[in-house]
């Protein structure tokens, strides 16, 4: 398929889960990819799924990068311009729940300002960076945000939740600034997504297993019943991508999440169980 023929594709976090589903749905449609990280076995074992789904060699740009270094991004977008020779779309996936023992209010301004390095700086400083490219482009860029951004809370993961919450408002701004040049900018929302999200947060497989299987089977988490699939991100991140398919999407933040911010814990819960009926 070559929806995407001929277009130039950067990708952030393409180690698992979200970022890896992105970059192998980009190369079914046919486009030229820079898929990066900082694992680059994890990014081999991408690479050979983009390849499965028709990827050709030249097509595929594997860097492995810190994106909290300026080097890092410089050579992410430098690497991106010399194998493929331009910037199509930026979709800033990557991002982290960053952990150290501490929760809630307890903790740390260490965590703090990690949380935010990776959440949000990284995407400003990203953007600001492939700007003057995307505005030869007329491009797209795609922020990976999350449902953690509010307005309910998530009281066990400040940091987290308030990095989201300022990528969501980054996004708009930026958004209405970059329109005027052409280029597009939107963000999607996951809710409860099977990403391998919490074992990357230390915790070992069984126990992120028995986290999805509770909070699928609770109707007041996920009213659908199911954690959605980094799949079902990445189709929504390559609509936001295809000006052909949502031309007139500026600026907004797509939620996908099962459902779950449109209820409370009470709503989720069959009135004639609470009564005693």
């Amino acid at each position: 398929m070559t929806r995407f023929s001929g277009k130039s594709v950067i990708v952030t976090g393409c180690s698992n889960g979200i970022g890896r589903a992105t970059a192998v749905l980009f190369s079914r449609y046919g486009a030229q990819v820079t898929i990066t990280g900082r694992d680059s076995e994890r990014l081999e074992v991408t690479k050979e799924k983009m390849l499965k789904a028709g990827a050709l060699p030249q097509n595929i740009n594997l860097v492995v990068a810190n994106l909290t270094d300026p080097n890092g991004q410089d050579h992410i977008i430098q690497s991106t311009l010399k194998a493929l020779g331009k910037i199509d779309v930026l979709v800033n996936n990557a991002g982290a729940n960053i952990v150290d023992g501490t929760s809630n209010t307890d903790q740390s301004i260490d965590l703090y300002h990690k949380t935010f390095q990776i959440n949000f700086q990284s995407v400003v400083e990203m953007i600001k960076k492939t700007k003057e490219y995307l505005i030869k482009t007329k491009g797209e860029i795609v922020n990976v945000s999350s449902i953690a951004a509010g307005p309910q809370a998530l009281p066990m993961a400040p940091y987290y939740a308030a990095s989201k919450a300022a990528l969501d408002q980054y996004t708009r701004c930026v958004a209405i600034d970059l329109i005027q040049y052409g280029v597009r900018v939107n963000s999607v929302s996951p809710g409860a997504v099977s990403t391998g999200f919490l074992t990357a947060m230390g915790l070992p497989e069984q126990a992120q297993q028995k986290a999805e299987s509770f909070i699928a089977s609770h109707k007041e988490c996920v009213p659908a019943g199911v954690l959605g699939k980094p799949e079902d991100i990445a189709e929504l991140i390559v609509f936001l991508s295809d000006r052909k398919r949502s031309s007139y999407i500026i600026g907004q933040s797509i939620v996908a999440d099962g459902g779950s911010t449109l209820v409370a814990g009470m709503h989720a819960h069959d009135l004639h169980d609470m009564l005693g009926l």
